[in-house]
């Protein structure tokens, strides 16, 4: 039987397919709505909400906060009837179908709060490496615990968003200077959106209940700006001036195919992080510079999954709630052509990047453009995408 859904990109060998079915929201002139991404177009779901039922009440809204707020069982009571629908052969009465070059994308979800770990052991060392080339690349907590910081949400930013280039202190030859950043970096991650009732402790058993989907993510990073503030403690400047995530986001549902092992970092870890059946997820990322492809990292080689990034985000009593964020912390593998920031790939600068137009870069000039993408394997050998992170960096504003 043929789908009544007949556009490009809309097959099980292209990413957004009928096995993905990401959520985002849309507005086409007329107020922004809920919708589910087919290919090159979007389907607003307030055109089938006949077709919903009960479940059409969480994306009647201009956001996905009341889905957001639902369970895991609706999460997925709406998802398999989504699936039902776009597999008719006729279209459910109502249905409109708009080309994705006719909307525009709002951030998808109000961000509750937002917290990035640092889970890629390559990653770790390698920032080690360069930082601190006289110790030991790992420090001793980072194999006990998923390292990370309490994040900025107020300045998390939807993705085409444009990045102002910074000012702030960083270190001089006679004292610190104040200025626009010079060493603007990225860092390619992966987020989890969170929802379901709010909740402390969260047990990695339970994740999956709290866990809704998955985006791209983009740590901009001033790593000048960093590398002067972040001793004794961690980042804050450097870091909270922008955040740009995917306008689509991916239902946990829809990487069930993806599931891999956790790699082990040496020794049994406490009984907090413990899993019966640890597992990451086999992301492909690719980072375009300009439009080159300069790494290609793997979210398999993370050494923390989600679960564990919950369950200790949680366990000294903080809460999760529906909005919340988290991201991975950068993507890297053992390869130079898998460093997921331009930090490592041009090893803190010694080393120039060249892009497919023979123009040579360490860090970002003004008018560049990064765009972050990924997929997954999913059922039957169809390719389930992750929506891309893209953002262009404009001049310092004085």
């Amino acid at each position: 039987m043929t789908s009544w859904v007949r556009v490009p990109g809309f097959t099980r060998d292209q990413p957004f397919g009928p096995q993905t079915l990401p959520y985002g929201v849309i507005d086409t002139g007329a107020g922004r709505q809920v919708a589910v991404r087919l290919g090159d177009h979007a389907l607003p779901l307030r055109s089938i909400a006949a077709e919903l039922g009960d479940l059409a009440a969480l994306v009647s809204g201009e956001s996905l906060d009341p889905l957001l707020a639902a369970t895991r069982v609706e999460w997925s009571a709406l998802r398999a009837r989504l699936v039902e629908l776009v597999a008719w052969s006729a279209a459910p009465d109502g249905a409109t179908l708009v080309p994705l070059t006719d909307v525009s994308m709002s951030l998808p979800f109000t961000v509750a709060d937002y917290v990035d770990f640092y889970s890629s052991r390559y990653h770790a060392e390698n920032v080690g490496r360069i930082m601190r080339p006289d110790t030991e690349p790992l420090l001793p907590n980072w194999t006990h615990l998923p390292v990370g910081y309490h994040g900025r949400a107020g300045t998390v930013v939807v993705s085409g968003t444009g990045i102002e280039r910074p000012h702030g202190q960083r270190r001089g030859k006679d004292g610190p200077q104040f200025g626009p950043s010079g060493r603007l970096d990225v860092e390619a991650e992966v987020g989890f959106v969170c929802g379901g009732p709010v909740s402390r402790r969260v047990s990695t058993s339970a994740a999956a209940e709290h866990i809704f989907g998955v985006v791209l993510v983009n740590d901009w990073s001033a790593r000048d700006i960093q590398g002067w503030e972040y001793q004794p403690l961690g980042p804050f400047l450097g870091k909270s001036f922008a955040t740009s995530v995917s306008a689509w986001v991916t239902p946990l549902d829809a990487l069930a195919v993806a599931r891999v092992k956790v790699p082990d970092v040496g020794h049994p870890r406490l009984p907090y992080l413990q899993e019966d059946s640890p597992w990451g997820l086999d992301l492909r990322l690719a980072i375009e510079w300009n439009g080159t492809v300069v790494s290609r990292p793997q979210f398999s080689d993370m050494s923390y999954s989600c679960a564990q990034q919950l369950a200790h985000m949680t366990v000294n009593g903080a809460s999760v709630r529906p909005g919340d964020l988290f991201a991975s912390g950068t993507v890297s593998g053992p390869d130079k052509s898998q460093r997921g920031c331009f930090l490592e790939l041009s090893w803190g600068g010694k080393e120039k990047i060249t892009l497919a137009d023979g123009v040579e870069r360490t860090f970002l000039e003004d008018g560049d453009t990064v765009v972050i993408s990924a997929t997954a394997p999913g059922e039957d050998g169809s390719v389930v995408g992750i929506a891309e992170v893209t953002g262009t960096v404009l001049p310092a504003v004085d």
